[in-house]
């Protein structure tokens, strides 16, 4: 009888598996007059940055739509590697509206060492109050918790930190 193989975590080449991979942090091109800088970290439960992971987004156009074949201009993806301080950062736009139901939001992946599995989260507006609230999905998070679904105004854009365990750790959704 044989004994199955215990789990392992990804590592220690986790960063050299995805450098053969295309990394574009910028949605939009250099100009586009309602793009904004989108920063912040990937943090361990110990407070510090990961500088190997791997940060995606996904988001819907200025008027809430998805692309729906990789041959439209907008195709609302994003792919970055972390600074060795975990931080990243992507130039985008705001997304509109999906489906009047639900607020505006950005879809996020990360991939790290010691994850087994992709962790995956949305990014919420600050100036999206009213929309936020109404939002059934972010309306069915615990009170307490909504806030690490929200970016936050930093001067030059929004930021917005995946801390992956500890103290205000980020939700995580399983899809």
């Amino acid at each position: 009888m044989s004994a199955s193989t215990p789990s392992q975590t990804v590592g220690p080449f986790f960063r050299f598996g995805f450098a053969w991979m295309d990394f574009t942090a910028n949605l939009v091109p250099e100009g586009e007059a309602a793009a904004f800088t989108l920063s912040g970290r990937v943090i361990d439960g110990t407070g510090q940055g990961v500088g190997d992971a791997v940060v995606e987004i996904f988001q819907a156009d200025p008027g809430g739509r998805y692309p729906s074949s990789a041959s439209e201009p907008w195709l609302g993806f994003g792919r970055c590697l972390t600074a060795p301080d975990g931080g990243f950062s992507f130039r985008t736009v705001k997304p509109g509206r999906v489906d009047r139901l639900q607020a505006p939001h950005i879809e996020v992946s990360v991939f790290a060492r010691g994850l087994l599995q992709r962790v995956a989260t949305r990014i919420y507006f600050p100036d999206e109050m009213p929309t936020n609230e109404a939002d059934p999905l972010l309306s069915s998070i615990e009170l307490s918790r909504r806030a690490t679904l929200i970016a936050r105004p930093d001067g030059s854009g929004l930021n917005f930190d995946v801390r992956l365990q500890g103290e205000g750790e980020t939700v995580f959704f399983a899809w």
